[in-house]
């Protein structure tokens, strides 16, 4: 299934600079650091990530992983090749809270090898 309205998809840039992609945040610096040794990716790469992570919300299927008391979450995983070549798989987590018709990115992180895609 595809995330519903993946094309009106939300992903705040303060989330990937700040958070996911920032070695000094104290919950988000472990994804930051696999970020940087799998695929390169620092803060200064938070709006190509932003771009890709967008268009993966458009196009890639998605699954559909539970509700909560603020809406339906679902996972998304792709492969991402970033720049220089290098290659990973990123999990994506995106909600569609109860009273929106869009998804918006909850967090995202590179999976370990050996973790299924």
């Amino acid at each position: 299934m595809k995330l519903p309205n993946g094309d009106h998809a939300v992903v705040p840039i303060e989330k990937l600079r700040d958070y996911c992609l920032n070695p000094q945040h104290t919950e988000g610096r472990h994804k930051a650091l696999v970020f940087a040794a799998v695929l390169g990716l620092t803060a200064a790469h938070a709006e190509d990530l932003r771009r890709t992570l967008l268009a993966v919300a458009r196009t890639h299927e998605a699954v559909f992983t539970k509700h909560s008391p603020h809406g339906q979450h679902f996972v998304l995983d792709f492969r991402m090749t970033a720049p220089g070549g290098r290659e990973g798989v990123v999990r994506s987590a995106w909600i569609v809270l109860n009273d929106e018709n869009f998804p918006r990115l909850v967090s995202c992180y590179v999976l370990k090898k050996g973790d299924k895609a």
